[in-house]
Order: C-alpha cells, then sequence, then structure tokens
C-alpha cells in the first residue's frame, strides 16, 4: 500500500489510476496495449508514462525487497534494533539501505578486522569515549602480545577500528556525501599533455560536481578508458574534516589530537575513495540515463519519419573501387532492378550516367535515395547532373545509411534476399528507409542508427529495453499490415514474440493472405492472450469486414457498430468514407451518455470515432514530408549569412545537426536555436524537422559548418 501511495505522490496520479495500472502491468498486458486499449483505467496515460511508471515501479519493488534481505541478514546476527528497524524501513533508496547495511556486511579482511581479532576493541572504545583522565599509552599495555609487541602498535589498531567506525556510520556519509555534490569538482588531467588528441580541451580541466553536464561527463570517461585522461573527484580535506570533527571529536578531551587523527585517516583512506568511486559512477549513470533519453526521442523521431509513399524509388549505395551498388523498388518495396555502376569520379561520368538513366526509364524512377557513406558527395553530383538531364521529374534525397550495412550482413538479409550480394541487399534496404523508414529500421538493431551521442558507452541492457521500447511504441502507433509485416516488423507488435511473428509468416506462406482478425487464432502458439493483446495493432486490408481495417479492437467491435447505428450511419458508410458528420453527431447525443448505453469507455468511443472517420489512418501521413532535393551545394558555395532550409538529422545535449544539402551537417548550438533560455535542444527542435539556418561560420579545410537559427535580419 505504502508502494502504490508513493507512486500516487510521484507521478501526481489518483488512487485508482496507479492501482488500475499496476494490475494491469502485473496481469502481464504490454505498455502498447494498456496505452491504447486501457485508458478508462489509466486515465488515458500515454506509453511514455506508462514506461516510466514501470520503471519506477521496478525500482520500488527491488528497494522494498532489498530492505527485507537487509532487515534479515541484521536479526539473524541479533543486531536489530527498533531504531535500525525505522531507519531501513523509512529509507528512500537503495544507497540509504547501503548506507544503514554497511556496518553489519560481511567483509574481507582489512586493518580493522585484524586489530579486532587481536584484542583491540576495549581499548578502541576507551579511545572512541574519549574521557577525561584517560592514559591511553598506560591502558594500551595491556594489550600487548606477541602480534601487538607495542604500545604504539596497540593505539594504531585502536584508531584503525575507530576509522572503520567512522566510515561505516551511515549520517555520517550521508553528510559527506552530500558535501561533495555540493563543494566537489571534477578534475581532469592529460596523462601525457603533449600527445594529440580530440581530448584537448580537458587536458587542464575543472568543474564544480553539480555543474557538470552529462555529454561532458561521458567524454571524459571515454578518454580516461582510453588511457589519455585522468579523472578525479576533489575536494578540500578541511571542509571535509570540519564536519567530522564536529561530529567525532570532543574539543577539550585530552585525546582530541588522536580521534582528529582518525577522522583525517578515515576521511583520507576509507570514506573519500569509496564516495570518489560512487559520485563517479553516479555522474555516470545519471549522464547515461540523460543520453538514453535523448537517444530515444530522436530515435521515435527518426522511425516516425513520414513514408513517401506511392514512389518507384532508387537505392544508391555509394562507393569507389567497388562501384556504386544500385537497386530499383517499386512503390510496395519489391525489387526491380539491381546493378553496379562505376562513375569515374574525377572525369567523363557518361557511362554510368547512361547505365542510371537507362534504368530510370525503364523503371519510371521517382525518387533517387542516395547513402551519406564513402562517396556520398561525388554520387549526389553525378545524380544532381543526371537528374537535370532527366525527361521524367525525379528528386532525390541523401538519406541515412548508418546500420545498412549491418542489416545486409545479418542472417535476415540473407534470409529475404538469397539472390543478391551484401552489397545490393544494402541499396535495398537504402530505397526502402525512404518509402518507410519505419518498416525498413526496425531490422536494424537501434544502436546501429546513429542518432544518439555515446551510445557504444551506454549500458547495454537498459539501452536496449529503452530504445526497444521506443521501437515498439512506434510500431503499435502505426499499426502494421497482417499480410505484408516482415518477421522483424511483427515481432515488434504488442503480444508478439518472435516465435509467434515466425507461426505467422509460416501461416500466411502456407495458406496464403489473411481474410480476418479472427483468423489470427488459427496460428500456432498464438492464444487467447496474445491476440487480445497484438489484434488492435494488425491491420487485415483483404478482410470483408472494415472494421479489420481500423484500429478498432475487436473487444469493441459490438460498440462501434452500436455507436455507428445510434449516429445513424452503417459499417457501409464506413467503407466508403460516407461519415461526414458523425463526429459532431457523437458529441450532439454525448460521449457520457453513448458510454453508458454502450458500455464503453468515453475515450474508447474518441478513440473508435477517429478510427472510423479515417480507416486505416497513418498518423505519420499528418507529419511534413522529406525535403528533396534536384540540385547540389558545395560546401565552398557556403557563405556567411547564406539562408537555407535544412532538415534536423541528430539532436545532442549541446545542439542540432542539421543537413543543409552539402554533404557535412551543419551544427546549430544551443545558444543559436532560439532567443530564449533553453535546458536542451529538445525543447525546440526534433530530428526529421525542416527548419531554417542560416550560416555563421563555414570552416572548409575541417568541414565544419556553424549555423543558426536565429534570423539575423530579427
Amino acid at each position: 500500500m505504502e508502494l502504490l501511495q508513493r507512486l500516487q505522490e510521484e507521478f501526481k496520479l489518483t488512487q485508482s489510476q496507479v492501482e488500475n495500472t499496476v494490475r494491469l502491468i502485473e496481469e502481464g498486458n504490454t505498455i502498447p496495449f494498456i496505452a491504447r486499449y486501457r485508458k478508462e483505467a489509466t486515465g488515458s496515460l500515454d506509453d511514455q508514462v506508462l514506461r516510466e511508471f514501470n520503471d519506477r515501479l521496478e525500482y520500488l519493488k527491488g528497494l522494498e525487497k532489498r530492505k527485507e534481505e537487509v532487515s534479515n541478514a541484521i536479526i539473524a546476527q541479533e543486531k536489530m534494533t527498533a531504531e535500525l528497524a525505522k531507519a531501513i524501513e523509512n529509507a528512500e533508496t537503495l544507497t540509504e539501505v547501503e548506507d544503514i547495511y554497511r556496518p553489519y556486511k560481511q567483509k574481507r579482511k582489512t586493518r580493522a578486522s585484524v586489530a579486532k581479532e587481536r584484542g583491540l576493541e576495549p581499548l578502541a572504545e576507551l579511545l572512541w569515549e574519549q574521557a577525561a583522565g584517560t592514559d591511553l599509552e598506560k591502558e594500551a599495555q595491556n594489550y600487548l602480545s606477541e602480534e601487538v609487541p607495542e604500545i604504539l602498535d596497540a593505539i594504531q589498531g585502536a584508531m584503525d577500528i575507530l576509522a572503520e567506525r567512522i566510515s561505516d556510520d551511515a549520517g555520517c556519509r550521508q553528510k559527506l556525501r552530500a558535501l561533495i555534490w555540493q563543494n566537489g569538482s571534477i578534475e581532469v588531467k592529460a596523462v601525457d599533455p603533449e600527445q594529440e588528441s580530440v581530448y584537448t580541451m580537458y587536458y587542464d580541466y575543472t568543474e564544480p560536481v553539480k555543474q557538470i553536464v552529462g555529454h561532458r561527463i561521458l567524454a571524459v570517461d571515454r578518454g580516461e578508458r582510453e588511457g589519455i585522461l585522468k579523472v578525479s573527484v576533489t575536494l578540500p580535506e578541511e571542509v571535509a574534516l570540519v564536519l567530522l570533527k564536529r561530529e567525532f571529536v570532543r574539543k577539550h578531551s585530552p585525546l582530541a589530537s588522536k580521534m582528529e587523527a582518525v577522522c583525517a585517516d578515515s576521511y583520507n583512506r576509507l570514506i573519500f575513495p569509496s564516495l570518489e568511486r560512487e559520485i563517479r559512477n553516479l555522474l555516470t549513470d545519471s549522464a547515461c540515463e540523460s543520453a538514453i533519453k535523448v537517444f530515444a526521442v530522436n530515435l521515435k523521431k527518426l522511425l516516425m519519419q513520414p513514408p513517401v509513399k506511392g514512389a518507384v524509388t532508387m537505392g544508391f549505395d555509394p562507393g569507389y573501387r567497388h562501384g556504386c551498388k544500385i537497386a530499383v523498388v517499386d512503390e510496395f518495396g519489391k525489387v526491380l532492378d539491381t546493378a553496379i555502376v562505376y562513375p569515374n569520379f574525377h572525369g567523363k561520368d557518361d557511362k554510368a550516367k547512361e547505365q542510371l538513366r537507362r534504368m530510370v526509364e525503364k523503371n519510371k524512377v521517382d525518387l533517387i535515395a542516395i547513402g551519406n557513406g564513402t562517396a556520398s558527395r561525388e554520387s549526389e553530383i553525378l545524380v544532381a547532373q543526371l537528374i537535370q538531364e532527366l525527361s521524367r521529374p525525379v528528386s532525390y534525397l541523401v538519406v541515412s545509411e548508418a546500420g545498412a550495412s549491418v542489416y545486409s550482413a545479418s542472417k535476415l538479409a540473407a534470409e529475404e534476399f538469397p539472390d543478391y550480394d551484401v552489397s545490393l541487399r544494402s541499396a535495398v534496404s537504402i530505397a526502402r528507409r525512404l518509402q518507410d523508414p519505419l518498416a525498413e529500421l526496425v531490422k536494424i538493431d537501434p544502436k546501429a542508427i546513429g542518432v544518439g551521442q555515446y551510445q557504444h558507452d551506454m549500458p547495454k541492457n537498459r539501452l536496449d529495453e529503452a530504445l526497444g521500447g521506443v521501437v515498439e511504441d512506434c510500431v503499435n502507433s502505426v499499426g502494421v499490415n497482417l499480410n505484408t509485416a516482415s518477421q522483424p516488423l511483427l515481432t515488434r507488435v504488442a503480444g508478439v514474440n518472435a516465435g509467434i511473428a515466425k507461426n505467422i509468416v509460416a501461416y500466411r506462406e502456407e495458406n496464403g493472405a489473411f481474410q480476418n482478425r479472427k483468423e489470427l487464432k488459427k496460428v500456432k502458439k498464438l492464444g487467447e492472450k496474445a491476440f487480445t493483446q497484438c489484434a488492435g495493432f494488425l491491420r487485415v486490408p483483404e478482410s470483408e469486414d472494415i472494421l479489420d481495417h481500423t484500429g478498432v479492437h475487436p473487444e469493441s467491435y459490438g460498440a462501434a457498430k452500436e455507436l455507428l447505428k445510434r449516429c445513424g450511419y452503417s459499417l457501409e458508410d464506413v467503407r466508403s468514407g460516407a461519415l461526414e458528420g458523425l463526429k459532431e453527431k457523437a458529441e450532439e447525443i454525448g460521449y457520457s451518455v453513448l458510454a453508458q448505453q454502450l458500455g464503453a469507455g468515453v475515450p474508447t468511443l474518441q478513440d473508435i470515432v477517429e478510427e472510423l472517420l479515417k480507416p486505416g489512418r497513418d498518423p505519420r501521413d499528418e507529419l511534413p514530408k522529406p525535403l528533396l532535393r534536384t540540385d547540389v551545394m558545395s560546401l565552398e558555395d557556403l557563405k556567411p549569412g547564406m539562408e537555407l532550409q535544412g532538415t534536423v538529422r541528430n539532436v545532442i545535449d549541446f545542439g542540432a545537426f542539421v543537413d543543409i544539402g552539402v554533404h557535412e551537417d551543419g551544427l546549430v548550438h544551443i545558444s543559436q536555436i532560439c532567443d530564449r533560455f533553453i535546458k536542451h535542444p529538445l525543447e525546440e527542435v526534433n530530428v526529421g524537422d525542416i527548419v531554417t539556418v542560416w550560416v555563421l561560420d563555414v570552416d572548409v579545410k575541417r568541414g565544419r559548418i556553424s549555423l543558426t537559427m536565429k534570423n539575423p535580419k530579427g
């Protein structure tokens, strides 16, 4: 109950929202299904909030489990007290729980444990008390032995015991941790100041712990791993010792100087190294989490780029020595033609150009998608020249080929195109990712798509989980054609795992196209639970039931038909698109009234109306179309002040990279995105946005372009 209350407070939800959402998650429902078809129960929480909610739920469950484990361990040692039990119960983070458990945890051999074995604990207690009149050296004589031959050895052993005790003090660690967060700094030095590297700006760098931003943490972490940088957390020792002395030293005691030495040893040898590791890890974890969130947002925007429908597309995978690989696909992505051309980029290109012209004319090509890898620039110039000479209108777009080589060499690509070599498969992928980015990119490991920062430094499991969730949400928000979807695309549908996806494809191959959604139940291992989760996201355009073409869930077919009837329409009107006024009629009757009459919730009925008005609606169609080009510019053509249109290709912590058609993407620094202060570029721009920019500066030698989105003319 306490867990539910905490979730309610943190997410600012009602009690019923929290209880229903937790119940739905624990029953095994998928996030896309809950977000789309259980809005009444959750209060219309979207998939992003639901995923954050689920993450937090798992953390809090783990926290409760760890509290129980720690309590049981302390009880087993017969050291549990009412105060300790309350501290464990009130702990709000795993760090707090581990701090409390620290004194009771089994330790490896330490200086303190050795001193205890030698019987020096009573002497340590005398020093801890710091009582007036205590003669420590005289008392130490009582503890001399073969293992402790000298008085100084006995006193040192007692001090070691107390140093560890102070280090294990949960309250002390908490205060010092807060002190380092508030007053500490990250200090970075070069291992070899003479060595040239991309990290030169960090060769002598200091920034407060509380101010350093995520991308700098990830940069110095990588520099440290590569052996180029030395990174440390610093805090003036005297600042920390003031706190420790106030806690543990009695000012006027004759043993005060000894206790001060204990505090200094505890801090320098035990506490600070431990807290430094902890804080470095926390900074890295936080930076990774932020980077993963940015990556997730970028990936979602990339996957949800509007498809270029109804266009025969040529995929152009550039290359030098091994030629340019060409594949033409029809408007449905089926391969029509392939070739390898060998343009002479440094001279006459007539032969290669003529070959391309014949392919364009023969296949009636509408668009050319050029990969942005090696020889992309030269290929773009060749294509631009070709377009000027063609009799039919053709446009081109340079597309990111990130991940194309990963896909083309995969087992999946080999199964999909057994008759083509790796290079031609890549050309097909480049063409298809312009036609339908989601359907094609879903075949590629999201990490290989390249719209993040430091993605290869991220914790693999967390990154896979976050990006997998994004892909799943995108696929399900768009919907999937049950009769044309590839196995990888089907695997991303809610409730469909790899085995079921394989069985769907096998059923399709054996029995032909699905004729309706109900036929899904004939698929091997696709039971009632899986059907409930996936059915609403799978479209069957071949079905005679128009509702099978929509995002209306089969469980709501009855409500949909009755809603149409009460508003004066029929399923035939849905098929013919004669539903003008349906929304107004439903509003006139009142959704609340209809909800009572039909036994369905208001959000569900509103969604049904939207689906009936646009059967098979693709939410991506409402987004701005890609910026197609027919001519090419070079870096040398750019001049400060020049106004251009471009496409945002990547958004990172410190700015956005914009494709302005000159092969190299230009950087709009966060300070140049808008006139108001923003904490992150994502507040203003997203991957795929078409933006107007002005050139600030061009460094031809280094291939760098600085852009601004602020109109210099005001």
